[in-house]
């Protein structure tokens, strides 16, 4: 059972998430997080930074993720297949459509109108993982300000886009402060 629901779930995300990875991030925050509690709001958390970090699409990496943890090998190829299979279809079918029509205006037109709906969710990808960050388990409230996330991320933000430090080794440097912070704090 849990196979097919792997399935179903991240053939749901490859069939809604428009504008590639970042925003997938929301529909498998709410299919994995809200809708079957496989992982809770910090684990999700996890889960980016490592979809983040493996090489290949964010989305697709976290499909295996969850997939791996839900059901073993056999649940990471399940989950992955579901995740791509609504891609390899559009994309094909697409790829048709446009050889067919590149040279229309109407097709400039459709891609324009596109283009809002992707920032869109993209903003709301980078909303949701900064609401984990900034207050604990997610829930917005001041006495559950995390301020390590908080800084640990503004510095991150200006690494990545004011000295154009790369994003993996952003995250292996965020991650080795946030070990050294654990192991002094645990020292006090």
């Amino acid at each position: 059972m849990i196979y097919l629901e792997l399935f179903l779930s991240f053939l749901k995300v490859g069939l809604f998430s428009v504008g590639g990875g970042y925003a997938a991030m929301p529909l498998i925050q709410n299919q994995v997080v809200s809708m079957h509690a496989w992982l809770t709001n910090a684990e999700f958390a996890d889960l980016v930074a490592i979809a983040e970090m493996t090489p290949g699409p964010i989305a697709l990496n976290g499909a295996t993720f969850v997939g791996l943890r839900m059901g073993g090998s056999f649940g990471a190829i399940i989950a992955s297949i579901g995740c791509i299979t609504p891609s390899l279809i559009i994309v094909s079918v697409l790829a048709k459509l446009y050889m067919k029509f590149r040279s229309s205006n109407a097709m400039e037109q459709v891609l324009s109108c596109l283009r809002p709906a992707v920032i869109a969710l993209i903003a709301g990808a980078l909303f949701s993982i900064l609401n984990i960050v900034a207050f604990s388990e997610g829930v917005i409230a001041l006495e559950g300000l995390n301020p390590k996330g908080i800084i640990l991320f503004l510095l991150a933000f200006f690494a990545i886009v004011r000295l154009k430090a790369s994003p993996v080794l952003t995250m292996l440097a965020c991650g080795g402060i946030n070990l050294i912070y654990e192991l002094v704090m645990r020292a006090v």
